[in-house]
């Protein structure tokens, strides 16, 4: 089975993210759509595995097989994390939805440290275009506030909100370079510190719900094994073919 195959035939999720999901799009803003297909499970019985991503078909498209995707999300990759929480679904079957449901099982405080070391590194190559262009890559300074002012909120509620709602006409500006960047800089540390506050008194738990997730993927396999291969039987958790105890 090719890989352009799983994302066209088993695909559970699919949603708009960038811009539009940011509520940040405008007349040449790009679609980027990322997705989650889930692999029938008697092809983990091969020697060679499906991929755990897929770019395309199409442009602007990135797939992730479903526990890749369930296992960077308990690791509170901020992508993977945005993704879970588009406003823009445009594809979702059942086990799609079972994957949305789980949304709080994925957060915990290790999303200060993701984010954290995300924004530090975006904000590194800031610093770099100032110092070689005199001033910074203003989409990306507008997207690093967008950040950060998402991980402040989330370390302070305990929920992911990604649209920017607001404070959209304000960071456009920045994307239009209408703000100094010695502003924006102020900007920067000033959410940066108010995430350092609110990670002590966060309503985040300390770890991610690793239980839950891992009953949905289990789950979630036995499915598709005894879909794909209904004469299966399942005893005590493994899928066998043909009697009980045959040898």
């Amino acid at each position: 089975m090719q890989p352009e195959d799983l994302v066209r035939d088993h695909t559970i999720y699919t949603c708009v993210m960038g811009s539009r999901a940011f509520g940040l799009a405008t007349e040449d803003s790009d679609t980027d759509r990322r997705g989650v297909f889930l692999a029938p499970t008697p092809l983990f019985w091969r020697f060679e595995k499906p991929p755990t991503h897929v770019e395309g078909p199409g442009e602007e498209r990135f797939s992730w097989e479903l526990e890749r995707f369930c296992e960077l999300a308990l690791r509170a990759n901020p992508n993977i994390l945005e993704c879970l929480h588009s406003p823009l679904v445009e594809h979702i079957d059942g086990t799609g939805r079972e994957l949305l449901a789980l949304r709080g099982a994925f957060l915990s405080r290790r999303a200060y440290d993701t984010f954290t070391r995300y924004a530090l590194g975006q904000r590194r190559k800031l610093d770099a275009d100032v110092r070689t262009h005199g001033v910074p890559r203003w989409k990306h300074a507008m997207h690093l506030l967008r950040l950060l002012t998402s991980a402040r909120d989330l370390l302070r509620t305990g929920e992911l909100t990604i649209d920017v709602g607001d404070a959209r006409e304000s960071l456009l500006a920045v994307k239009r370079g209408e703000i100094p960047w010695p502003e924006i800089e102020t900007r920067m540390a000033r959410l940066a510190a108010e995430t350092e506050r609110a990670l002590p008194g966060t309503p985040l738990p300390a770890e991610p719900d690793h239980a839950r997730v891992a009953d949905f993927l289990f789950r979630t396999r036995r499915t598709s094994a005894l879909q794909t291969h209904p004469d299966h039987q399942v005893v005590q958790g493994v899928v066998r073919a043909g009697h009980v105890g045959q040898r």
